[in-house]
């Protein structure tokens, strides 16, 4: 069944009901429109959200970022975050594939139903003027028989009239022919137009008009068909990113599964551990003696109060529930308890290590550079160098001596020292390369691969003992070459037990299966501890 068929005399509906139909898309495209202005407030706002509580750290974050809990709520922002992209994503598809594409195909429709509209207007102007061409003929034909009857009449009655003459009676005859003859000739007209206006009429009804309306007909159907596909590309559209949106749910699932409240625990221990012993008995003063204060024999040789354990900290308060003061800080971190102060000499040492690594590559460039200035003048000045070689040479004795001195330091904080050491390469301001311990001492030995890192070794050596129990496990997550005395080596992946946890000095001591034993860099390992 189709319109031109079923349909052929509902011109004026079928007009309205294409109207409509293209209404109803462009009320489609406004609610799609606003449901993407929902999706990007949304995203902005769930951005901003993740912004405001994932700000800059301030020093007060610096010592809970080690917190699984800390963690895991940063990593649930970056989930949020990238969510929020998501959600721009469907507005932009749904903007793009729906909105765009949509407002675009209604251009052409509404270009396209105009032309049919146009069409069908023009074959019924036609069909009008025929009709009224019909019309005029008939009427003269009307008109003009009417008169062929009154001159036929009006002859008779003259013919029959004794006192008309001759003349007057072939007079009435000649015009009563003639208007007989132009009565005939409107016959024959009307008759032709009336042939015509049937067959345009035949033509309008079962053929152009039909053919308009099977036109519409098609249009409206690849409108709905449209608009079809864009209601599921509503859906697709979202369906296309929950995979996406699925796995950032699953980052947030991931992320509250990963806080471990017994790591966390000694992560506060590691941090905040002072080091200091538990205050001993305090003795009786027996004023009524007279005598002095001896030594309890429930202390064993304890201090014998918070003041006397607290040595360099004697000034400050011991009470543990009392509000302590902001204590000075120091350049040899005096300041902080025991435990802490060998983390933070340690942290110190390191950072030294490295800034004097530095300064010796530097050196041996410039010494390097230096030499080819002097066999190739062509090249530069090895003058314009001098200043550079003065400087850096300064900036490695002024490191050397701030190593010696946090060493020192470290060494009466009781830490093993087991710092990263530089390789002593440096040069004179002349620009001769000289090899130097790190002490300043001439060495004889060859200068050692600038890829390797030299490290310290360990005072205290293992002796056989009965093997201790694991307290954790560990799993490398770099190489380690194990070269110094007290160190073992490790590949990446090795799995390993954890035999004595990390002082606060940045190693842990790791065995193999085969019961080799040894320090390890606690920062080249993922290490869990045993609840």
């Amino acid at each position: 069944m189709d319109w031109g068929t079923e349909l052929w005399d509902q011109c004026d509906i079928l007009e309205k009901h294409t109207q409509s139909g293209l209404e109803l898309v462009e009320k489609y495209v406004k609610f799609v429109k606003e449901r993407t202005e929902i999706e990007q407030n949304y995203a902005k706002q769930l951005r901003n959200l993740s912004k405001k509580y994932n700000l800059k750290r301030s020093s007060k974050d610096e010592a809970d970022c080690r917190l699984s809990s800390f963690q895991a709520l940063l990593d649930i922002l970056n989930e949020m975050n990238d969510y929020a992209g998501q959600r721009e994503l469907i507005a932009e598809n749904m903007m793009m594939n729906i909105c765009i594409d949509l407002t675009k195909y209604l251009q052409e429709i509404k270009q396209e139903r105009k032309t049919y509209l146009m069409e069908a207007k023009k074959a019924q102007q036609n069909l009008e003027i025929t009709y009224k061409q019909l019309d005029s003929s008939k009427k003269r034909f009307e008109r003009e028989w009417r008169e062929a009857e009154r001159a036929a009449q009006y002859a008779e009655k003259t013919d029959q009239d004794i006192n008309a003459t001759k003349a007057d009676v072939e007079k009435a005859k000649q015009q009563a022919h003639m208007r007989a003859h132009v009565a005939e000739e409107c016959k024959n007209d009307y008759a032709a137009q009336l042939q015509k206006y049937n067959k345009e009429q035949h033509q309008f009804y079962f053929n152009d008009m039909p053919v308009i309306f099977n036109k519409l007909q098609d249009l409206d159907e690849r409108r709905v068909r449209k608009l079809a596909q864009g209601y599921n590309l509503f859906s697709e559209t979202e369906k296309h990113v929950m995979p996406i949106i699925g796995k950032c749910l699953e980052g947030i699932t991931k992320a509250g599964t990963s806080v471990n409240e017994r790591n966390d625990s000694m992560v506060i221990i590691e941090q905040n551990k002072s080091g200091f012993e538990r205050p001993g008995d305090l003795d009786f003063e027996d004023f009524s003696q007279g005598i002095s204060r001896t030594s309890s024999d429930t202390s064993l040789s304890t201090p014998k109060g918070p003041m006397d354990l607290l040595g360099k900290n004697r000034g400050k308060n011991f009470w543990l529930f009392s509000k302590r003061s902001k204590p000075t800080v120091t350049e040899d971190f005096t300041h902080l308890p025991p435990e802490q102060r060998r983390k933070r000499l340690q942290l110190k040492l390191d950072e030294i290590v490295k800034e004097l690594q530095k300064e010796v590559d530097q050196s041996e460039a410039l010494g390097k550079m230096k030499d080819v200035y002097e066999k190739n003048p062509q090249m530069g000045d090895p003058a314009s160098l001098a200043s550079q070689i003065t400087q850096t040479s300064q900036n490695i004795e002024r490191l050397r001596a701030e190593l010696n001195k946090y060493e020192t330091w470290l060494a009466e904080a009781g830490g093993r020292g087991e710092t990263l050491r530089y390789k002593p390469h440096v040069f004179n301001n002349n620009g001769s390369h000289d090899i130097h311990s790190p002490d300043g001492a001439h060495s004889d030995e060859s200068t050692p691969d600038t890829s390797q890192a030299i490290y310290a070794e360990f005072d205290d050596d293992f002796e056989d003992e009965e093997l201790a129990a694991p307290i954790g496990t560990c799993t490398a997550m770099y190489n380690f070459p194990g070269a110094s005395e007290g160190t073992i080596s490790m590949q990446e992946g090795e799995e390993l037990e954890v035999v004595e946890g990390d002082k606060g000095d940045g190693w842990t001591r790791v065995r193999r299966a085969n019961g080799d034993e040894g320090y390890i860099p606690t920062s080249y390992g993922t290490i869990t501890l045993f609840k």
